[in-house]
């Protein structure tokens, strides 16, 4: 957190702002301009203050790699205010960095210094779009899928680069039906900016520069003023949606450890009844081989992406309950899939106080092991109740499989009435197998539900989906060849 000013003694209201858009949209010179029209700076002054330490640098790259808060206190002014700085989305660090930002607001919606109310979310956009691309359309979507459906009226453009002219961007942001307050002529509320105060000028363009500088400067007292009629709205929701994502991300992962957990036991526990059979058959002592199956800590092969992270596991159920996720917490009761003291990811739904924070996974491992007739049935007890044990065992690993597919499935359909932009590419990602595993448990009507939800965001995201789905095998490939390179250079 940074301030600037001086804050004052007494209780002062305040008004706090989140602003989010994708990288290259001029975020931070409009942040400063802010801040340099609280502070009363005119162009005769011959100043510019630069409180975000980014003016000049490239565009090609986030400016920022984390949530940076700016408390505004100025003695003239009515109120306080507070600028909650995102990193922008779409930042050459891939799909990947863009998720880390939902997790960095997470966090600060949950500390307890942290902020708990918004006045304002101002998507920052540039005037000259006409159209939005597809990976445009994948940044919005990132970006609003971050909140709840009660900040919808609370969304307003700032529009960077302009010149002063109706902005083609607002028909874009209409054709693509971007959720956000709108005037009484139904168009976005939208403020102009043309994001020049910062340079400098010779004598002969000077009437010009004072010109541009006073424009913006008016689409800063219009917003400002604009701010003052807006309700405030509590992050409570948009909380609850951001939690609902990480959950669902540790579900589905922690369903495929399953589902692959499950099927290798399953091998084993074939082999077990074919050796039964063969133990019933012949009398005298003799031996088999079987895949045992089991599970080994290892250490997390770290990413650039996820460089130190470190993993949420129950000791108890031996499962990766969050990862990769909840980088920022040091009490484990405050991770993402923590409610009401337990976890909500692992099979026994265990205390957090059973987890450890560490460096290290859970990974299904399988290894030969030989077994002989007498130990066999001294494991399994009476023969007649051999395989009897054997199926139970199998149903048991079924069941806890269930009991995941049915938390993944509540956490989408709490999107679907919660989130403002339910349809979030990661989720999306994961539907199709979601809805093969609900389809294998004979419950059409949940099918048939998550069926609809494909559908819909089949239509409407298609094109975008496939352009995620290339983001991630990119991402992949990238890393595979660097490992591969990694051990060459070993050998």
């Amino acid at each position: 957190m940074k301030i600037i000013g001086e804050k004052y003694s007494g209780k002062t209201p305040n008004k706090a702002i989140l602003i989010v858009g994708e990288t290259g949209t001029g975020k931070s010179t409009l942040i400063n301009t802010m801040v340099n029209y609280v502070l009363g700076v005119k162009p005769e002054d011959k100043v510019w203050f630069d409180i975000t330490g980014e003016e000049g640098k490239s565009q090609t790259a986030s400016q920022t790699s984390h949530i940076t808060v700016y408390d505004v206190f100025m003695k003239e002014s009515p109120y306080s205010l507070t600028i909650i700085d995102t990193p922008g989305f779409g930042d050459t660090r891939g799909i990947e960095f863009d998720e880390m930002i939902s997790e960095s607001l997470l966090s600060l919606c949950r500390m307890e210094d942290g902020v708990h109310e918004i006045d304002a979310v101002c998507l920052v956009v540039k005037a000259s779009q006409n159209r939005l691309s597809i990976q445009q359309r994948y940044i919005f979507n990132a970006i609003l899928s971050l909140f709840g459906k009660d900040i919808e009226k609370n969304i307003v453009l700032l529009i960077t680069y302009s010149s002063g002219a109706q902005p083609d961007v607002l028909q874009a942001i209409t054709e693509a039906k971007i959720p956000c307050a709108r005037n009484e002529d139904n168009q976005p509320v939208h403020f102009l900016f043309n994001n020049w105060q910062k340079q400098t000028c010779d004598k002969k363009n000077e009437r010009k520069y004072k010109f541009d500088w006073e424009c913006s400067e008016d689409s800063m007292k219009d917003f400002l003023e604009y701010l003052k009629t807006m309700e405030k709205r509590s992050l409570k929701m948009t909380e609850g949606v951001l939690r609902k994502r990480e959950q669902l991300k540790a579900c589905f992962n922690n369903l495929l450890e399953r589902v692959q957990w499950a099927e290798l036991k399953q091998k084993e526990l074939r082999q077990k009844r074919d050796a039964l059979e063969k133990f019933k058959r012949k009398d005298k002592e003799f031996e088999v081989e079987i895949d045992e199956v089991y599970k080994e800590k290892v250490p997390i092969i770290p990413r650039w992406w996820h460089l130190g992270k470190a993993a949420t596991c129950c000791t108890v159920c031996k499962e990766n309950c969050h990862y990769p996720g909840c980088w920022w917490v040091i009490d484990l009761s405050w991770c993402s899939v923590m409610e009401d003291g337990n976890c909500t990811v692992c099979t026994k739904k265990c205390h957090y106080t059973k987890h450890v924070k560490e460096e290290k996974i859970y990974v299904s491992k399988t290894r030969k092991v030989k077994i002989k007739k007498e130990d066999f049935w001294r494991k399994l007890g009476e023969k007649e109740n051999a395989v009897r044990k054997l199926e139970d065992q199998l149903q048991r690993a079924k069941e806890k499989k269930i009991r995941l597919i049915d938390k993944a499935y509540q956490s989408i359909i709490t999107l679907e009435d919660t989130a403002l932009k339910p349809d979030c590419y990661s989720t999306l990602l994961h539907l199709d197998f979601l809805i093969e595993k609900i389809k294998e448990t004979g419950d059409m009507g949940r099918f048939q539900r998550l069926t609809d939800i494909k559908k819909r965001a089949d239509e409407e995201n298609r094109r975008v989906m496939a352009y995620y789905r290339a983001m991630i095998q990119g991402a992949h490939d990238i890393w595979q060849r660097r490992e591969n390179f990694i051990k060459y250079v070993r050998k």
